[in-house]
This record gives structure tokens, C-alpha cells and sequence, in this order.
């Protein structure tokens, strides 16, 4: 499953990684982000080789159960570039003309038919789950 780490003080996203459930059991178990590298095919814990340790300081599983919210004090980068963060790349985004939001609702408003826009947006995306097999660190 996809674990999406973010700093416990701040709420920054710092990175993707993947786990099974070995790697979430570890993780649960020592406090020690453990990851499953499917490039090497091995587990791996964060900091061990590096020095940048992520301490575990909470987890919260979605609500379809396949993917986790990793909460962790880092110490040192996140990401193997060395950067703190693993995003750091800004890609350009264009709004439609006027700057309404996709289905004409207004930025932070109601998407049509009285639900929010994230409830639309989920809507239409429908019930599949996206692949994310290229999600590796």
C-alpha cells in the first residue's frame, strides 16, 4: 500500500513510499518508518543507512484501506536527493478563464448539486482505485 509520510509538527508532506503488511507491522511495532522497496525487494527502515531517521508518531489507515498517513519526527532529509522534502518539483497549473473551480463552483465553495468539490470530484473519478506502482523512495 502507498504510505504518504508528512512531518508530525509542521504537516508537510515529505514523502511516498510503499509498505506491505511486514512493513506496517514494523512500523507499528518498533516506531521506526520501515518501508518495502520493490526495486530491491527487501525492507528497508528510514536513517538506517543515511542517518535520516523518521520516528514514528502516528498512522492513520484511509478509509478504503489502502494507503496510510505516516506521521513521523524527521531527523535530517527525506528524500534520497537529500532534500527535506520529495516534493520539490512545481509543475504548472492552469485554471479555466475567471478562475472558477472545475464544475463551475467557486474556489472553497459548493460543487453543483449541494455537495463539496471534493465529494463531486470523487463522484466522477468513481469508485477505482489508481495504480500506484511507480510510487517508490
Amino acid at each position: 500500500m502507498a504510505a504518504v509520510v508528512r512531518a508530525h509538527d509542521s504537516g508537510e508532506v515529505l514523502m511516498l513510499a510503499w509498505m506491505d503488511d511486514e512493513a506496517l507491522h514494523r512500523t507499528l511495532t518498533t516506531g521506526r518508518a520501515t518501508y518495502w522497496s520493490r526495486s530491491r525487494r527487501e525492507y528497508w527502515v528510514k536513517g538506517a543507512t543515511s542517518g535520516h531517521h523518521q520516528y514514528v508518531r502516528a498512522v492513520r489507515l484511509d478509509c478504503d484501506g489502502d494507503a496510510v498517513l505516516v506521521d513521523v519526527e524527521q531527523v535530517g532529509a527525506a528524500c534520497h536527493t537529500g532534500t527535506y522534502t520529495c516534493f520539490t518539483n512545481d509543475l504548472p497549473v492552469t485554471r479555466p478563464a475567471g478562475g472558477a473551480a472545475p464544475g463551475g463552483a467557486a474556489p472553497g465553495g459548493a460543487a453543483p448539486g449541494g455537495g463539496t468539490r471534493g465529494e463531486a470530484a470523487q463522484d466522477e473519478a468513481g469508485s477505482g482505485r489508481g495504480s500506484t506502482e511507480g510510487a517508490t523512495t
